[in-house]
């Protein structure tokens, strides 16, 4: 008991920085998982990014308001405990302002209460599920990153739904794929759409054939068009898994959210598919993206990836935090960022000050084809806004 108190009373004395005077530095944490896991490569793209940002938004001085600003690095190795104990350590030992993670909602989640505990903000980048800014987040939580709810609004519209469409679903058994498959039966609902199956499993599945038997027997006897849609982040090559059984020959379609640049080169097998991503980097025209994508193939020899954008997003808004808020005090930080809007990759990005979901917009596209191209190409049909999707709140302040 006396040490929970101790650690409490320490807490609490850790909620004002020290960061004061003209010259202190400003810390920033950045806590992904770099190691152990597959989504490692979501990280790496994330604190690119986040960097890239920061030089972006500060003219290359990496200073705002006459403080450098420092970005410490940890590693959550894709364990809850560990994301747990290096954003406590990064907020108590490190002095951070902020920190920005993780990269598995999962894993994210168990990170939400640190934050709390330290009264420090936290801003969720890249992970996704709504639950994140639901009622077991806090004040001290923003998100950049988009969540389920604007994936599936999104997936929904590019479908084009109406009385004579038939859905079956294939998510990972987790918070992502749950929240996911939740938010596209609420985006359907009015539509005349029917939701006629919802298959679930574990991360790393690699034998998609009694799921995909399942899914074709709920739909293969329907009247009108019938589509599986697979909303899958991980490994399993699961569209692949269920192209491969020929679903064609019940005239199933599959639909699927867009990915990575890494991954896009198996889409070539799916061309027409419709869907939603987050980001395409030839799909924005704005001075940001355009700096994004010239400096990336300049550094790196390949365009930007959608978690790039993702990381830069998060990076400018924390600059413009710092630059408008009157002070470096977490309560002024909080004040400045609820309504904030600010300029993006992707264009404009909004804080809702009700739960700190930023609204944004999405890409309806469709899978075009180039032989000369390494990948296929998720060419823009239209930029779905954030006002058109009617993202639920997660949580009242």
């Amino acid at each position: 008991m006396k040490r929970a108190v101790a650690a409490f009373s320490f807490a609490v004395g850790l909620a004002v920085p020290a960061v004061a005077q003209d010259g202190d530095p400003v810390k920033i944490a950045l806590i992904h998982g770099m190691s152990g896991n597959a989504f490692e490569v979501f990280s790496k793209q994330t604190q690119t990014g986040f960097e890239m940002g920061l030089e972006y938004a500060t003219d290359g001085t990496m200073e705002v308001n006459g403080h450098p600003i420092e970005i410490i690095k940890k590693d959550t190795q894709f364990k809850p405990d560990v994301a747990r104990a290096v954003l406590a350590e990064a907020y108590a030992d490190d002095d951070v302002l902020i920190a920005v993670g993780a990269t598995s909602s999962g894993v994210t989640t168990g990170m939400l209460p640190i934050a709390e505990e330290y009264e420090r903000i936290f801003i969720v980048e890249p992970a996704v599920a709504d639950s994140l800014t639901g009622p077991d987040s806090n004040r001290y939580v923003f998100k950049t990153s988009r969540n389920s709810s604007m994936d599936m609004q999104a997936q929904a519209q590019a479908l084009q739904p109406d009385e004579n469409l038939y859905v079956a679903t294939l998510a990972e058994d987790y918070a992502f794929g749950r929240d996911g498959i939740a938010a596209f039966k609420n985006a359907l609902e009015g539509s005349g759409a029917t939701v006629v199956a919802e298959e679930y499993a574990p991360q790393g599945t690699a034998d998609f054939t009694a799921v995909g038997e399942r899914l074709f027997n709920a739909l293969k006897d329907k009247e009108g068009r019938k589509v599986i849609l697979v909303y899958w982040a991980g490994g399993g090559d699961a569209p692949g898994k269920l192209q491969s059984m020929d679903p064609g020959r019940f005239d199933i379609e599959l639909s699927m959210g867009g990915h990575i640049l890494p991954v896009l080169p198996t889409y070539k097998r799916f061309p027409g598919l419709e869907g939603a991503v987050y980001y395409y980097y030839e799909a924005f025209d704005n001075e940001i993206n355009n700096w994004l994508v010239e400096e990336h193939m300049a550094r790196f020899d390949s365009p930007p990836d959608f978690f790039t954008a993702g990381g830069m997003a998060s990076a400018l808004a924390v600059v413009k935090a710092l630059r408008e808020s009157p002070s470096l005090d977490t309560e002024d930080l909080i004040a400045t960022m609820e309504g904030m809007t600010w300029d993006t990759p992707k264009g404009e990005m909004t804080f809702r000050p009700e739960d700190h979901q930023a609204l944004q917009s999405m890409l309806h596209f469709k899978i075009r084809v180039d032989d000369d191209v390494e990948w296929a190409i998720p060419e823009k049909v239209r930029i779905i806004e954030a006002d058109e999707m009617d993202i639920p709140i997660g949580r009242e302040n």
